[in-house]
């Protein structure tokens, strides 16, 4: 079955269209499996808590990434690849291309490092299909806050150019490889996106 990722900035409205497709597919009788990265495990979401939260600025940056990459390969034993196997589809709210957007080209780390760690933590999953969810930092910025109610997270907290680079990373990322990656634009309602998140899906997957 089909391994199924959705990217995008912080605010982007992916983790909504996660739930959303979902939701769809068990309506359909078919089945799911929705996990995340990080917090797809129970080691996993200890480490969340650690990259994630607020106050966690004493991360180093290679630190950060190594963390990321643990619950990876814990989140592709454990969950990812039983799943697959079992037959489900797996929809999984940020993947390796985060890693990359993220942590490689945002926290300038070196890329050949980088991608042999990845490799290692994927242990040769690849996703399917990529749906990216594009949108103004800015934006996004805006909307987590108010997602949040005036509280931002760690990654949320970090200055505009960061979240500048990790979009261009991410459009070159689909750029690369157009046949796995579709982008979408994330401004429009919540309602409109799924309509072309559906439209993927059934298009690649018939559903």
């Amino acid at each position: 079955m089909p391994f199924i990722t959705f990217e995008g900035v912080e605010g982007s409205g992916k983790s909504t269209q996660v739930k959303l497709a979902a939701a769809r597919l068990r309506a359909r009788r078919r089945p799911v499996l929705a996990t995340r990265e990080p917090g797809g495990t129970r080691i996993g979401r200890i480490l969340r808590g650690l990259l994630l939260t607020k106050g966690r600025r004493e991360l180093d940056s290679v630190t950060e990434w190594l963390l990321f990459e643990a619950d990876r390969r814990q989140h592709v034993l454990e969950v990812i690849r039983p799943a697959l196997a079992a037959g489900l589809f797996v929809l999984c709210d940020r993947f390796s291309d985060a890693t990359e957007a993220y942590q490689q080209v945002g926290r300038r780390l070196d890329r050949s490092l980088v991608g042999k760690v990845d490799a290692l933590a994927r242990d040769g999953i690849v996703p399917d299909l990529t749906l990216l969810y594009d949108l103004d930092p800015r934006e996004g910025l805006a909307r987590a806050r108010r997602r949040g109610r005036g509280t931002v997270g760690r990654f949320e907290k970090t200055e505009i150019r960061f979240h500048e680079d990790v979009r261009r990373a991410y459009l070159r990322i689909a750029k690369r490889d157009r046949a796995r990656v579709r982008v979408f634009d994330a401004s429009q309602p919540a309602a409109l996106l799924f309509r072309e998140t559906w439209s993927a899906l059934s298009e690649r997957f018939g559903v």
